[in-house]
């Protein structure tokens, strides 16, 4: 069964953002080194419940909170999201050593994304 494995919290000032949430809850941010501005959030230790995440650089005035669920394959569950009424917004893309994302809405608008884990994605 699909879990939620990842969030993201869109942020118009990644440093401000940043001092607020470690701050706040003590989470451990740092820049990702990947494509794109994103800094990785460890909100606690692998032995605690709970999941990580990261601050994504607002890319429109109705980004949202997302939370990213983790499948086999994001082909076969994108093929669900559109046979029950869900669209998808951003299609499938490699994440270099990372694995395949997309992004999708659900019947009720809200934003969710689909993470297949593949380290040798390009």
């Amino acid at each position: 069964m699909p879990r939620v494995v990842h969030f993201e919290i869109p942020v118009d000032n990644p440093d401000r953002a940043a001092r607020f949430y470690s701050t706040v809850f003590g989470w451990k941010i740092e820049k990702w080194s990947g494509p794109m501005d994103y800094w990785l959030v460890t909100t606690g230790s692998n032995d605690q419940p709970g999941i990580n995440g990261a601050l994504a650089r607002r890319g429109g005035p109705l980004m949202a909170v997302t939370n990213t669920m983790d499948v086999a394959s994001v082909d076969d569950f994108v093929a669900q999201v559109l046979k029950n009424g869900g669209k998808v917004v951003s299609p499938k893309m490699p994440i270099p050593g990372v694995g395949y994302l997309a992004y999708c809405q659900d019947t009720e608008g809200n934003l969710f994304g689909l993470i297949q884990s593949d380290m040798s994605a390009k």
